[in-house]
């Protein structure tokens, strides 16, 4: 059970309830936990949809994104995240092979080497904060500086989730499966 109750647009105040229509026309429907619980901060929960739509509308491949993402899901052991980045990867382009290698990226034979290289970069990231320079060079020499940036912040973006969804206990949502079922 969440740390915070999960708020519908039935509790809300009036005045937050433009913020449920955009929650509805801008995500998912029926809503995802991690907004409802979010909503006990309508103005920070305002600003946290305005970053992650920028996230998502850069340069970057939406599939390396999905890839870097899914890594962090996976190292983090986050259920909600990797539950919830299986069809926005699918969407993205990867298949299904790709996302059940994620969690052993590099002996899997699905995936290239600048694929690799975004993994490793967020793996890096996610584990140990500071990146060596051949990790970050594997990387930036596969994508240009923009993308690199664009992809640095998406990383350190989705680390900050898995920890405000950790911090406050989100529900993974019964229709969606666990992907670490024996955690």
């Amino acid at each position: 059970m969440a740390r915070v109750p999960y708020l519908r647009r039935e509790d809300a105040d009036e005045s937050h309830k433009p913020l449920y229509d955009r929650l509805e026309a801008e995500r998912k429907v029926p809503t995802a936990n991690i907004f409802l619980a979010l909503a006990n901060a309508p103005d920070q929960l305002d600003g946290f949809l305005t970053y992650a739509n920028a996230l998502r509308a850069g340069e970057l491949s939406p599939a390396l994104r999905e890839l870097a993402i899914l890594t962090v899901g996976h190292l983090t052991r986050s259920a909600y995240e990797v539950a919830h980045h299986h069809s926005h990867a699918l969407r993205a382009g990867l298949t299904e092979e790709q996302i059940a290698a994620v969690g052993d990226f590099e002996r899997a034979e699905v995936f290239d080497e600048t694929e690799k290289a975004v993994m490793r970069l967020a793996k890096e990231s996610t584990l140990r904060v500071d990146v060596c320079e051949e990790t970050w060079r594997a990387a930036a020499e596969r994508l240009p500086r923009k993308q690199m940036v664009e992809l640095a912040l998406s990383i350190a973006w989705y680390n900050s989730g898995v920890r405000i969804m950790g911090l406050l206990d989100i529900d993974l949502e019964d229709n969606y499966a666990n992907p670490f079922p024996n955690s």
